[in-house]
């Protein structure tokens, strides 16, 4: 499997649908082969054709399998990565979910390990495991998709926030620890956006998840991949520290104005 030494390759975790799925459609057709993971291996597989379909140009994509909440997989995952995928230029930090809209107190604990274990140890795992090659290679960028939530709180969103602002606080410190190194580390930090995200909290409810986006526009997965594009693509001298996206009905956490 042949790799052209002029693209670079994006390893996107989550990518089976959102933020992930547009980001792979962005980097693909500028140029960027892919590594997608997901725990969704045949939407996956259903994505890859149609990248290779509509853009094709030499484009190699490589999909995977990957809880990314359990080490093992994390690591398997990328042992099993062919030669011509394993220089990483990119890594997007992407998957990540929330779980109901509980106080702090009122939180289940299922709830709690789960958005944990996947916000923040399943981003660490990741990082753990791509991020040496970049140290050795002297080049390479991590983007940890963050969001609204990890600036500032909201009720209901305890848990929830308290993993973004941990994103925000692993960024800052990888880009202290990874300044020797040549790599830059950012973060996209995007307000609401309509993806499956309101489902997945809501649990499948799908009429309250629609509820969270009635009355006003919402960002589109496809506007956070194009700036999480504008990062990647910056010159060499050039680090986005953080970029934080909101809709125009959206000042912050709690400030939403519907009509």
């Amino acid at each position: 499997m042949s790799n052209p030494v002029h693209r670079k390759i994006a390893l996107i975790t989550g990518a089976s649908s959102g933020i992930g799925e547009a980001s792979a459609r962005w980097f693909a057709t500028y140029g960027w082969n892919l590594v997608l993971w997901s725990r969704r291996l045949e939407r996956l597989e259903a994505l890859k054709t149609g990248l290779l379909r509509d853009i094709g140009n030499g484009l190699e994509v490589w999909v995977d399998e990957v809880d990314v909440r359990l080490e093992a997989d994390v690591n398997k995952a990328f042992a099993a990565l062919p030669h011509s995928f394993q220089p990483i230029h990119l890594l997007l930090n992407n998957a990540g979910l929330s779980q109901g809209l509980n106080a702090v107190h009122e939180s289940d604990p299922h709830d709690v390990n789960r958005v944990i274990d996947t916000n923040v140890k399943g981003l660490v795992n990741v990082t753990r495991a791509v991020v040496p090659g970049m140290k050795s290679r002297g080049q390479g960028q991590v983007i940890h998709v963050s969001s609204t939530a990890g600036k500032e709180v909201y009720s209901g969103g305890g848990i929830y926030c308290a993993s973004k602002f941990a994103v925000e606080a692993i960024a800052k410190t990888m880009r202290h620890e990874l300044l020797p190194f040549g790599i830059k580390v950012g973060t996209v930090s995007p307000g609401m956006v309509e993806t499956e995200f309101s489902l997945v909290r809501f649990k499948g409810d799908a009429e309250r998840a629609a509820g969270t986006y009635a009355g006003l526009e919402p960002l589109h997965p496809e506007d956070v991949a194009e700036a999480i594009g504008f990062i990647a693509t910056r010159p060499d001298h050039v680090q986005i520290a953080d970029l934080h996206l909101m809709p125009r009905a959206q000042a912050g956490s709690g400030a939403i104005h519907r009509t």
